[in-house]
């Protein structure tokens, strides 16, 4: 039996969603794909396979990665929900093309409709008094923004601006409540959104006051590495365009920070970053300085 030396974190884990895997002991991990069987060992970014030891690239190469939510056919949220269901409520939706850097709604104004994406992508950003804008999150197909605002009758709490041309679907107050009566499950799906909305709050508020700002930028880039992350040659590439301003206000530092903190981890190897467009070449270094601040 090959046995790692490393016990594999949630983070670790979440990079190979998709993959089966039953936990062999709390050091190690088996991963059953397309007939294969291997044991995940994270020393020195490489892979324990069968007795042998590949860069991890040759072992995504030969087990096939499944591809990242970017790449998989868009079937529009609502998960657990039939899907007759779905195609009834998405039905009742009102759509909405926009394109690069369109408003969909804006920060102050009366909450008419709740959203989801069906294609593309949404930033949600709010303005403090001062004129600063803090990006909130960015959201892609599937996710929902700005239910509550409509359950409540109340403002948009914030802005959302379409990253490149971006297909939404809209539903009034009126109509999101006759569906939610009809179909239940709607409502128990709305619930789960809302509740893991308050828990990446918590998260990053949390970081925001524990950790330092390099190892907040690193669960910042893994967070979106892990819902817009698309696989290439070079790495995993974040299939959208990110400034470095716009990392800057997502994880609450300045630009200065985020350009040196970048420059340094294209020093070690672990990003390779352009003009609005980051790449990921060593998620593994990036999620154990995450956890430990630790450049080895």
């Amino acid at each position: 039996m090959i046995i790692t030396a490393e016990p594999m974190s949630s983070a670790r884990a979440g990079l190979f969603e998709g993959w089966p895997t039953r936990s062999e002991s709390p050091f190690s991990t088996r991963l059953h794909h397309r007939g294969l069987e291997a044991i995940v060992a994270f020393k020195k970014k490489k892979i324990v396979f069968h007795d042998a030891t590949l860069p991890l690239a040759t072992m995504l190469e030969k087990l096939g990665t499944p591809n990242p939510p970017s790449q998989r056919p868009a079937t529009p949220g609502f998960n657990g929900i039939d899907p007759r269901h779905k195609e009834a409520i998405l039905a009742r939706g009102r759509p909405t093309r926009l394109d690069a850097g369109q408003t969909l709604f804006h920060q102050g104004s009366p909450a008419r409709r709740c959203y989801m994406v069906i294609s593309g992508r949404l930033k949600l950003v709010k303005l403090h008094e001062q004129g600063k804008e803090a990006v909130l999150r960015y959201i892609g197909p599937g996710d929902i923004t700005a239910a509550v605002a409509v359950f409540k009758e109340k403002a948009y709490p914030l802005t959302a601006v379409a990253i490149g041309e971006t297909m939404v679907t809209g539903w009034d107050r009126a109509t999101i409540m006759a569906l939610l009566r009809e179909f239940p499950d709607l409502a128990i799906h709305l619930l789960q959104v809302v509740v893991e909305r308050l828990d990446e709050v918590q998260t990053r508020y949390l970081e925001l006051n524990a950790e330092q700002v390099q190892q907040r930028l690193a669960r910042a880039l893994l967070r979106i590495m892990k819902h817009s992350g698309r696989r290439t040659p070079e790495g995993i590439l974040i299939d959208f365009p990110l400034s470095r301003q716009e990392l800057a206000d997502y994880t609450g530092t300045t630009l200065f920070t985020v350009s040196r903190t970048l420059s340094a981890w294209e020093k070690n190897g672990w990003v390779v970053s352009g003009r609005e467009r980051i790449t990921i070449t060593d998620p593994h270094a990036l999620v154990k300085f995450s956890e430990t601040g630790e450049t080895d």
